[in-house]
């Protein structure tokens, strides 16, 4: 039986993956961040000499919505930068051939043609609210590339789309849009509030996929054949779009949360406040013609994420 080394199994992405991992009955190797520092180059490389795992899942990483991206921009990029070259780097020195690192759709530039195809990478300005992110990000697409082609190791990156789901952060002020509306909406029913108000213009459009279908399709990519994965590769690029294939207005989304959690006031914008990239849909067309697509429904997983929401409100990240 391989063992797998998932690092990031607390957060909504690691979590999932552990799941789903556990599942599959695989052998998986875990440390918190308390037990293991990734931005620590020195115990990183300690415990892949010590524990040599054969394969590498990297869900690790510093992430945050548009507030959080302008705020810290020193901490996105330096803790991605580090937790990136760490891994990647001291997986290969201990013999590790197989790695699959997580990256994000916002590693795309800001006007790329949409749907956003694999090989816009590089081809234009990045999202300015998060462009620190976005650098440390298409940073370790690069490590993985270049490892490969230096080493001939086989270190895979899947991209995803806008992620949501149980274990996501409902922070007031850090958290992403779908569980930042969730908690708005439901602390609106509860003060009985008329109106809630959203921030930019609500006219900008996003892709979301549930965290659960994120995780069934990074490890279908992982478990690919080499031969296959690298036909449904780009030449010089080593990482696979994931998403559901079909996006939706922010304005429309807080609809559908409203409607859900059972608000029935006004919903306002604030165009004071920064709309981020207009549109973000990935081409996903690669990844369906190896044969994988995604399952959830955005109103089937929105009800649930509710519903995860309402289970765990004294528990979750604050």
């Amino acid at each position: 039986m391989r063992k797998i080394f998932l690092a990031g199994h607390r957060g909504m992405v690691g979590s999932a993956l552990l799941r789903r991992l556990q599942e599959m009955n695989e052998q998986v190797l875990t440390r918190t961040h308390a037990e293991l520092d990734l931005t620590e180059q020195a115990a990183v490389r300690d415990f892949m000499q010590a524990e040599r795992p054969d394969v590498v899942i990297l869900a690790a990483a510093k992430v945050g919505g548009i507030h959080a991206n302008n705020a810290y921009p020193a901490d996105f990029i330096y803790e991605n930068l580090m937790i990136e070259a760490n891994v990647i780097h001291q997986a290969f020195a201990a013999g590790v051939q197989k790695l699959l690192q997580l990256g994000s759709s916002c590693i795309y530039p800001r006007e790329a043609e949409q749907p956003v195809r694999e090989d816009a990478l590089l081809t234009g300005q990045l999202e300015p609210t998060n462009e620190p992110y976005a650098i440390a990000k298409i940073s370790g697409i690069k490590l993985c590339e270049s490892y490969n082609r230096q080493h001939g190791v086989d270190y895979r990156c899947v991209m995803p789309t806008n992620l949501y789901g149980p274990g996501d952060n409902f922070h007031p002020e850090n958290s992403h849009v779908i569980p930042a509306l969730i908690r708005r909406f439901h602390e609106a029913v509860l003060a009985g509030d008329e109106e809630v108000t959203i921030w930019g213009t609500g006219t900008p459009r996003r892709e979301f996929l549930h965290v659960d279908d994120l995780a069934a399709a990074s490890l279908f990519v992982l478990d690919l054949p080499k031969e296959v994965y690298q036909a449904n590769t780009l030449p010089m690029l080593s990482q696979i779009n994931v998403g559901a294939g079909a996006d939706i207005s922010i304005k429309e989304l807080a609809k559908k949360i409203a409607a859900i959690i059972g608000f029935e006031g006004r919903i306002t914008t604030n165009p004071t406040k920064p709309d981020g990239t207009p549109r973000k849909l990935m081409d996903v067309s690669r990844l369906t013609e190896m044969g994988w697509q995604a399952q959830i429904g955005l109103d089937q997983g929105l009800a649930a994420t509710y519903q995860w929401f309402q289970d765990n409100a004294e528990t979750f990240r604050r």
